[in-house]
């Protein structure tokens, strides 16, 4: 079994259009696994080997400071309201397919939701073109978009996150 790009794509957009959860194709030098809803809270531990290199031992106190400062300064980007950067109860909208992220149905158009918007179950909040079909993502929770992690018109791979939502 042989499958190009295209028919890989094409494949991958049938998927997401059903609710098959899991597909595996194999042959003799080819094999492909897709799975869907698998997301994870955190990644996958990796585990890396290296030479050993002496390090002077650096200012713990300034480095933890950096990484504060840094964090508030990404919470502050992309249009975010302001919130508790190590707020963990954020629940992400992920993309359930490989396309292009657009936040309005059209061009002109506004979007379907802004940051601070309160949305509920079902809600459409954007769409995935894939295979130049417009699949719309609708929230699988009610609850305040705090956060819109992709720029419109930008490419999503599969499980990428969309969205932080704050639930209701």
């Amino acid at each position: 079994m042989s499958l190009d790009f295209n028919e890989i794509r094409q494949l991958l957009a049938t998927i997401a259009q059903t609710d098959i959860s899991e597909v595996n194709l194999k042959s003799e030098n080819f094999e492909l696994t897709v799975r869907r809803g698998v997301h994870q809270a955190s990644p996958e531990p990796v585990t890396v080997v290296s030479t050993p290199v002496s390090i002077p031992s650096p200012d713990v106190s300034s480095m933890q400071e950096t990484v504060n400062r840094g964090a508030l300064d990404a919470a502050k980007v992309g249009g975010q309201v302001d919130r508790d950067v190590k707020d963990s109860k954020l629940v992400e909208i992920y993309s359930p397919m490989v396309g292009t992220f657009y936040r309005a149905p059209a061009p002109g158009e506004s979007p379907f939701v802004e940051v601070g918007d309160r949305i509920r179950r079902g809600d459409t909040v954007c769409i995935i073109e894939a295979m130049k079909l417009m699949n719309e993502i609708e929230a699988e929770i009610s609850g305040q978009v705090m956060e819109i992690l992709v720029e419109n018109g930008s490419p999503v791979e599969y499980g990428q996150p969309l969205m932080r939502i704050n639930p209701d």
